[in-house]
């Protein structure tokens, strides 16, 4: 690399990228920390409204979950389940994740993060349906078309959850749900954590979801309804 004795001395190109650099040092951190703090006062008034929705209506499923429980209806209770679990999920994302984009604290921004991933590497919606809840739908009388559609939107967000596993896979070994013995490489991890990476994750998950509790909200509604309770009341006890 040649060497000049002034950096007037060097062709424009190299002077523009010096320039460039020094600036870069010097005013992009305060400029950084302008924009975070823009960005979380703007996200919290932005999502004030949503996260009312969703304690409501995490508030709600818990209510209608332990009434399901105690009403002896099998269907009805796996799918409240379902829907609390999923409730829980989003709710512990969505707790997090102002932080893990604006938080003027980077530790604490890399903390969220590391909850976020943990909570959509250790998401298993199959684990809480069961193998019975294609029997307990048809017993409720869900029409075979939206039993489908659920089915088929649950395949579709374990793929996401699983695509979003693989990304995820090293740093929630490392540094979340269980801890390396080295802790510099604890430290490099945590350090390297990628906010763009793990929220493309969220995204995908996210996107993926949206199908899901669309048909979810289908199934529940033809389950709930009387002629669904009747069905399977009447299914039970011919059973």
């Amino acid at each position: 690399m040649p060497k000049y004795r002034s950096i007037f001395d060097a062709p424009p190109e190299v002077i523009s990228r010096y320039y460039r650099r020094k600036w870069t040092r010097k005013y992009w951190p305060p400029v950084e920390t302008a924009t975070r703090r823009y960005s979380r006062v703007t996200l919290t008034l932005q999502e004030r409204k949503k996260n009312k929705v969703l304690r409501a209506t995490l508030e709600t499923f818990k209510r209608e979950a332990a009434r399901a429980n105690s009403n002896g209806n099998e269907c009805i209770q796996t799918l409240m389940n379902m829907g609390l679990f999923y409730l829980l999920a989003e709710n512990d994302i969505q707790a997090v994740k102002i932080d893990a984009l604006t938080h003027p604290d980077e530790w604490k921004r890399k903390l969220s993060l590391r909850m976020i991933l943990l909570t959509i590497y250790e998401w298993d919606m199959g684990k809480v349906a069961g193998k019975d809840l294609k029997s307990l739908l048809s017993r409720s009388s869900v029409p075979r078309e939206l039993q489908n559609e659920l089915f088929e939107s649950l395949r579709t967000l374990k793929k996401a959850q699983r695509r979003a596993a693989k990304i995820l896979h090293e740093p929630r070994n490392s540094v979340i749900a269980h801890r390396d013995a080295d802790a510099l490489a604890q430290v490099e991890t945590i350090e390297s954590l990628n906010a763009k990476e793990v929220f493309g994750a969220a995204e995908d998950f996210y996107a993926s979801s949206d199908r899901f509790m669309h048909a979810f909200a289908q199934v529940l509604l033809q389950a709930g309804s009387f002629q669904g309770l009747v069905a399977f009341m009447l299914n039970k006890e011919k059973a």
